[in-house]
């Protein structure tokens, strides 16, 4: 991490060790520059929150939820504030990455190469990008 914050690099090293099986069934396919080239990390700090993983050649942010972000408006702040920030957002659900995560990579891909470009809400996915934040 850059910048040198020593409390935030802290607690993004203690979330990478408490992942769950779905980041960490995503991050063996993102870490290593696996996903068409594409660097993620995992767990940046932004603003007051940590992102599950961040790409920052695109400034794709992609969220690994599970059912208690379910409605939650917390999750539309943080998004917020992501946004602010310079960053798209882009969440799947937890059980997608573990029954369908060729669909969830496709749809990473999509956003990464600018086919996923305008905000999109559904049942299974969230897509938020930067340039929206005034079109909620």
């Amino acid at each position: 991490m850059r910048g040198g914050n020593e409390p935030k690099v802290a607690r993004a090293r203690q979330l990478r060790k408490v992942e769950n099986e779905a980041e960490e069934k995503l991050w063996h396919e993102l870490r290593g520059r696996r996903l068409n080239g594409y660097k993620f990390i995992r767990q940046l700090p932004v603003g007051p929150y940590f992102a599950d993983f961040a790409c920052r050649e695109a400034n794709l942010i992609v969220e690994v939820d599970g059912s208690q972000h379910a409605n939650r408006s917390r999750d539309r702040y943080r998004d917020e504030t992501m946004n602010r920030k310079g960053w798209s957002v882009l969440r799947v659900w937890h059980a997608d990455v573990l029954t369908g995560r060729r669909s969830v990579l496709d749809t990473i891909v999509a956003a990464l190469d600018g086919r996923l470009n305008q905000k999109m809400v559904a049942v299974d996915v969230k897509f938020l990008p930067a340039s929206t934040l005034g079109d909620k």
